[in-house]
This record gives structure tokens, C-alpha cells and sequence, in this order.
């Protein structure tokens, strides 16, 4: 094994998931799959592909370096669309490519009507409105701004979609704010509309928004974290089982995180293991040490605190996590040796650490703990 830990990712389990949430979406709307931040710590390189095989033609990322990765692996026939920052110094490089990219300022709707006029296509834009979030977006009072360049300019920029962003479509104590957002969002696309602009999409649903509020999925949805196997919280979670909307989870988790024993020693009793003296022996131990530490994506916080599988058990980790390994107490395993499989993230037998259950222990969230691993692991495709 070249690296020291590897990540597997389940065809199967991604296929799941996508028709799922394409099935809460209805067959109205555009099905676009989120890849901004690595694909959430997938792979874009490693996760589109497998993507475009379950059925997906159209894709969202967040900067225009996601898009140069996302743009040598995808299909010709497959959308690309940047939701966040683009340099003015890229724009020709983003129209060039045929790529759309969110607009939200008054700077670089300027830059982009400058821009395209020297481009051999036009600029696909979507126009991001303020509707509640308070992050990006214009404001009402720019839309008479926004929408004399667009008409001025109506030969080198396509509006190809109006858009917002829900602030929070996974809380129950959001729902007002997100009705009060959806009802904004409409009058929008009206006054747009009265104008001789009408876009090809009109969207503003996430993962949450799809499943919390199916009737705002319009023309296109915006589907992230639900693909990869992930609720955007656990209430909503709990909201749909209760409501007997679904029978059981049907989310998969897609990725599992993997390595291998390095070394199995026995340690005496009362005897420090690791850096420094916060794990101590009660008893006649034996100690393994797995080659992934806080260098390679395992938080130092899980010192004393994380566990692993090895051998189809839950063993714990004892001691401080070092940079590059972790040590874990596997007395009571008889048959351990070097090379057995560790996991991290995944099953093994009938035993298993989810995502949810990691983060738990590394007190951060689903979305977090996955994009915080190293895009230098190997990604596997399996099943």
C-alpha cells in the first residue's frame, strides 16, 4: 500500500441516493449534483464520473479552480455551473469554456458585460437575488439596475437563471424565514418576468430545501450533501420518518475511510502510551499503531476518545493522536496482526462507524469532518 489510508466510495450507494432525492424532487426540475468542496471530501476527479454514470448531466461547484478539475473529467454533454468566486481575470476563460457562473454584485455583472463582447460565446449567467440569507445577492433595489444591462447586453449575456439561497431549509424554527424567502423569491421572478426577462431556470432548493419544501423545487434543484449518503440535519431526518413519509433511511453513506495495522506490541501495566501522560495501562496490554494521524485527516480532539474497527470489533484509541499515526488499545483481540484492516469511516462485519457517529466524537459537523479529508487519499470506486 503506497498510501497510508485509502477512501472507498460506493457506486451503488450513490445511485441510491440520487434517484431517491430525484424522486423528491419530481420530474420537473434540472437535477444538479453539488461537487464544491472536493465533492465533500469525495473526489471530484474521482466522484463525477461515477456521477454521470448514475444519470446526472449537470453539475455545481464554487470556485472556478473546482471547475478546471470538474472540466477535464466530465462529459462534453454535461453542464458546468461556478456558484461562487470567479475572478474578473476568468470570466473569459468561464464564458470560453461554456460555463455558467452566479452573478451577484453589480461589479461583476459590469465586468461580464464588458467581457463577453470579446468572447466567441455568450455569457451564461445566473442572477443570484437577496432574498433573506443576507450573504450574497441583489437587492431590491438594484433589480431596475440589473435589469437595463441585461436588456442593453441581451445579444453577449443569456440569462440562464434567476436563483437564490435558502438560509437554513433544515431547521424547524427556519420554516417562516424560508416561506418568507420562497414568497420574496416569486414576487422576483414576476417583476423579472414583467420585464421581458425570462430565465431558462428559476431555482433556490439544497438537499433541505428538496426535502422540506418540494414546492419550491422549480426549475432546477441544487442537491448536495443527500447524494453522498447525508441529511442535512438530523430533524429533518426525524421530521420524515415520523411523518411516515419514508418507511426507514434511505440514504446510503458513500464514502468509507480505511487503512492498515503498522505495528502490534504488548505494553506492561501502569505504563504511559503515546506522548505525554494522558493514557495510562491498567492492565497487561497490547497496543497497535495505524499509520494515520491528525496529518492525514484524524483529529487530534479523537485522543482518548476515537475508536476504529479492526477484526470486526470496536477498539479504542488510547493515547494522544500523533501527526502521522494513532495508537489503539487491542488487548482484546487474540488474532491481531500487521496488516490487518482498519476502518476509520465504514463497516466491517456487522459493525460500523458512520460519518454522523465520527463527527460525533470529533465534535463538528457531517459537512465539515468530510471536507476536511485530504485530497491526497486515494479514492477507490467499489460495488
Amino acid at each position: 500500500m503506497l498510501f497510508t489510508s485509502y477512501i472507498e466510495l460506493s457506486k451503488s450507494a450513490l445511485n441510491n441516493n440520487i434517484q431517491f432525492m430525484k424522486k423528491m424532487a419530481g420530474n420537473g426540475p434540472r437535477y444538479s449534483m453539488v461537487i464544491k468542496a472536493n465533492a465533500y471530501g469525495h473526489g471530484i476527479e474521482d466522484l463525477l464520473p461515477l456521477v454521470e454514470s448514475c444519470g446526472i448531466d449537470h453539475f455545481s461547484v464554487f470556485s472556478v479552480e473546482e471547475a478546471r478539475r470538474a472540466l477535464k473529467v466530465k462529459n462534453d454533454y454535461c453542464d458546468l455551473m461556478i456558484m461562487g468566486f470567479v475572478d474578473d481575470d476568468h470570466l473569459e476563460w468561464a464564458i470560453e469554456n461554456n460555463i455558467s457562473f452566479f452573478v451577484f454584485t453589480k461589479e461583476r455583472l459590469d465586468a461580464v458585460c464588458k467581457i463577453a463582447k470579446q468572447t466567441s460565446l455568450p455569457a451564461r449567467i445566473h442572477i443570484e437575488l437577496e432574498t433573506g440569507m443576507h450573504r450574497t445577492g441583489f437587492v431590491k433595489d438594484d433589480l431596475e439596475y440589473v435589469a437595463q444591462k441585461l436588456q442593453e447586453n441581451a445579444g453577449d449575456i443569456e440569462l440562464e437563471g434567476l436563483c437564490t439561497h435558502f438560509a437554513g431549509a433544515e431547521s424547524l424554527s427556519n420554516f417562516d424565514r424560508i416561506y418568507n424567502q420562497i414568497g420574496t423569491f416569486h414576487r422576483r421572478c414576476s417583476w423579472f418576468h414583467d420585464k421581458g426577462l425570462q430565465p431558462k431556470y428559476k431555482h433556490l432548493s439544497c438537499s433541505a430545501g428538496v426535502l422540506n419544501f418540494p414546492e419550491a423545487s422549480m426549475d432546477l434543484v441544487r442537491v448536495g450533501i443527500a447524494n453522498y449518503g447525508f441529511w442535512p440535519n438530523n430533524e429533518t431526518k426525524i421530521l420524515h420518518i415520523r411523518n411516515g413519509q419514508i418507511p426507514e433511511d434511505p440514504l446510503q453513506q458513500v464514502l468509507s475511510w480505511k487503512s492498515k495495522v503498522m505495528s502490534v506490541n504488548p505494553v506492561a501495566e501502569d505504563e504511559y502510551v503515546s506522548y505525554g501522560t494522558s493514557y495510562r495501562t491498567n492492565r497487561e496490554s497490547k497496543i497497535a499503531t495505524v499509520p494515520v494521524g491528525y496529518g492525514y485527516g484524524f483529529s487530534r480532539n479523537l485522543s482518548n476518545m476515537g475508536h476504529v474497527l479492526i477484526n470486526e470489533k470496536r477498539v479504542p484509541v488510547v493515547g494522544a493522536v500523533n501527526m502521522n499515526m494513532m495508537v489503539v488499545d487491542v488487548t482484546d483481540l487474540p488474532n491481531v496482526k500487521v496488516g490487518d484492516e482498519v476502518v476509520m469511516i465504514g463497516k466491517q462485519g456487522d459493525k460500523s462507524i458512520t460519518i454522523s457517529s465520527f463527527s460525533d466524537m470529533n465534535n463538528s459537523m457531517n459537512y465539515e469532518l468530510l471536507t476536511r479529508l485530504p485530497a491526497a487519499i486515494p479514492r477507490y470506486e467499489v460495488d
